[in-house]
């Protein structure tokens, strides 16, 4: 029983030991790496040891060139949180702005100078078509158009309102369908197909969401109207 018992306390005391050498290493390891991070920051010019990446408008990446706006366009989240668009820093729809809506949110644009001329959105699903036809018609030479989805954006879409959206330079439009994600940038006037555009299906395979596909968001530079 007595060797029993100092063979334990041995074992006890030797993994004391080697837990304290352990300890001891891991504080001085965050010590020095402490000291080097300090004498590192130390070392570098005030402006680069603070320096922050660049945030341009909209949130993007990086400036974009002359005769261009920056803009950032997000679809709906399933049927709980709407879309955003976003024009040289300025918000132009949002559910903060309580401006947005179930169907297809479009904001109308002034080609040159990016001032915001109108929004509106149309409800797909349980609303009438009719008025979105009269308001696509409407829009005026050289307007840029940016439009998302919200919830379901294609359920009362005919043939006349996808035809009038492709003439706005979308191709996704003819395909879009029940609870797709979409968003769209184009302008009336426009000679060929937008490079602005995203389109994912509704798919139980795919989706994010329980019913719903994930959410898209696209950000760019839009050149500005020359004549």
């Amino acid at each position: 029983m007595f060797r029993a018992s100092g063979i334990l306390k041995l074992a006890a005391l030797i993994l004391a030991f080697l837990l304290a050498v352990f300890l001891a290493f891991q504080l001085l390891e965050i010590n020095v790496e402490f000291k080097l991070g300090s004498m590192m920051s130390r070392s570098l010019p005030a402006n680069e040891a603070h320096k922050k990446p660049a945030v341009y408008k909209c949130g993007l990446s990086k400036a974009c060139p002359p005769g261009h706006m920056a803009f950032k366009l997000t679809s709906g989240a399933a049927s709980v949180v709407g879309p955003r668009m976003c024009l040289e820093d300025k918000l132009l729809m949002s559910g903060v702005k309580n401006n947005v809506g179930r169907g297809i949110n479009i904001a109308l644009l002034n080609g040159k100078t990016g001032e915001l001329l109108k929004t509106a959105y149309y409800d797909m699903w349980a609303g009438d078509v009719a008025p979105f036809i009269k308001f696509l018609k409407e829009i005026e030479e050289g307007t840029i158009v940016m439009m998302a989805s919200f919830d379901d954006p294609a359920s009362k879409l005919n043939d006349e309102a996808r035809k009038l959206i492709a003439d706005l330079g979308s191709s996704a439009v003819a395909k879009l369908a029940f609870r797709d994600n979409w968003i769209f940038v184009g302008g009336k006037g426009i000679k060929t197909k937008t490079p602005f555009e995203q389109h994912i299906k509704n798919s139980a395979d795919t989706n994010k969401y329980e019913g719903w596909p994930e959410v898209l968001e696209m950000e760019g530079c839009v050149p500005r109207r020359q004549d």
